[in-house]
């Protein structure tokens, strides 16, 4: 069995940590606003509403974030 480069071993673990983090964080925020209906309102939004889209906003900054510190050389 063959070993591969440090390098290349180093490159796709980071390419697999960034896709499996954001699809997690995705799946997560898809399953809170649809599945919940908190992304949606009807007449107004609830205060659900407002809590939900503050999550999503902060949490995709914090991923934001994380990817650019993961990525960067």
């Amino acid at each position: 069995m063959s070993e591969m480069e440090p390098e290349i071993k180093n490159f796709l673990s980071k390419i697999l940590t960034s896709i499996s983090i954001a699809l997690l964080w995705l799946l997560l925020n898809i399953t809170i606003g649809i599945g919940f209906n908190y992304a949606f309102f009807e007449n107004t939004p609830s205060f659900g509403n407002y809590i939900f889209y503050v999550f999503f906003l902060l949490t995709l900054v914090l991923l934001v974030r994380y990817l650019r510190k993961k990525w960067k050389l």
